[in-house]
């Protein structure tokens, strides 16, 4: 039996391991505290599961995942987790939130935290990008403790070790700085300002990002970076001006990650992005995510895994808007072998959810992914054409 470094490795290098590597437990790929809870009492509320107010992301309020949770689910990750640093609670009779290291203010709305106000919204001038309270790239606060516990993973385990991303990337702070609809208007109307205020950013990543891997390069297998560029069925911007205006910045951050460290780079995008696919593969990532099987031409995993499959990894594609949520265990089985064999096939790909889990999913569904998930990753994988051949089961 292959050890999950070996599996690792293996499948990067698109080689069929023993079985298909299982993640869960980083930024984007946690459960969500309450979703915890429930799905704690439903495991009868054992002495191991502690975390229910050991909050991993603030924005989203998933926790960080106890170590014998991981196991039970056969989770072949662990992650190192950036601390969040420069945050500034606020609580008012109205209202309860917090402004982020970038100055960005996200407003509590029920579960989570809802970007409300962006500190850039109404600038008008180069000069008030240049002069504005940009945080200290150099706060090692960030990184307390991790190059030890790192280390420790390295050297006193063989599961893969992650390095989970610094919160936001290179265009989601802009738009978080900016504003949405003001950034992207920039992208179109004002390149000038918009090309000033994403090499401000992508500086201070890079800055950011030294940091983090002097830390724990030596140890860490790959590294986990986020963006924005996709809807339900559309990109945020036509194909022309991500090459030109948003491509450059994201090539030039991977490539110094990669000269700081021997590491894998796996890239969030959520969303309808299969027209910016070969672009992305080009900036220099190793590994897609979350692979959104519920927006426009990332459905069809078969294809992405026939244009795609040679040169990229996929890691997620199992639904949380439609099929978690909503399907009987029958259907999660099927859902978890047809994804598996669609991207599975010589290796590259990693098993895991395609967002956070969150608290409309029945605790059911969540072991029911995970138990099938271990089940049918066994490989050689033609053994799941049985499951899928009967096709989508019906309700039950």
């Amino acid at each position: 039996m292959m050890t999950p470094r070996e599996r690792f490795f293996s499948t990067m290098n698109h080689q069929e391991p023993d079985r298909v590597l299982i993640d869960m437990g980083k930024q984007v790929g946690s459960l969500h505290k309450y979703e915890y809870i429930k799905l704690k009492e439903h495991l009868g509320n054992p002495d191991w599961m502690k975390n229910e107010n050991v909050i991993l992301d603030e924005m989203a309020q998933t926790v960080v995942l106890d170590e014998m949770l991981l196991q039970k689910f056969g989770v072949d990750f662990r992650w190192l987790i950036p601390k969040w640093v420069g945050i500034k609670p606020f609580k008012t009779e109205e209202e309860y939130g917090y402004f982020d290291m970038w100055g960005s203010k996200f407003k509590g709305v029920g579960d989570y935290y809802a970007l409300t106000q962006e500190p850039l919204k109404e600038a008008t001038s180069i000069e008030e990008i240049e002069s504005y309270d940009w945080p200290d790239p150099n706060n090692l606060g960030m990184f307390e403790g991790l190059e030890a516990e790192a280390k420790h993973l390295f050297e006193n385990t063989d599961y893969v070790v992650g390095a989970d991303g610094i919160k936001g990337g290179i265009l989601q702070t802009c738009l978080w700085v900016r504003g949405y609809s003001k950034f992207l208007l920039d992208l179109a109307m004002n390149p000038k300002f918009a090309e000033v205020l994403l090499a401000k950013v992508t500086d201070l990543f890079k800055q950011m990002y030294t940091n983090y891997l002097k830390a724990v390069g030596k140890y860490a297998q790959l590294i986990y970076i986020t963006d924005d560029l996709g809807t339900q069925s559309s990109q945020f911007m036509s194909k022309a001006m991500f090459q030109k205006l948003i491509k450059p910045h994201f090539k030039d951050l991977n490539d110094h990650i990669k000269s700081l460290a021997d590491i894998k780079i796996m890239f969030h995008c959520d969303g309808a992005i299969d027209p910016l696919m070969e672009d992305l593969i080009e900036t220099g990532i190793d590994i897609i995510n979350p692979v959104q099987t519920s927006t426009k031409g990332m459905d069809d995993t078969q294809a992405l895994k026939e244009k795609y499959g040679d040169r990229l990894c996929f890691h997620g594609a199992i639904d949380v808007q439609q099929i978690m949520p909503k399907a009987t265990p029958a259907q999660i089985k099927y859902e978890v072998a047809r994804r598996m064999y669609d991207l599975g096939q010589n290796g590259g790909y990693i098993c895991a959810t395609c967002h956070n889990i969150g608290h409309d999913i029945p605790v059911e569904n969540i072991t029911t992914f995970y138990e099938a998930a271990q089940e049918y990753g066994q490989y050689p994988l033609d053994n799941l054409l049985k499951i899928i051949e009967k096709g989508y089961p019906e309700n039950e």
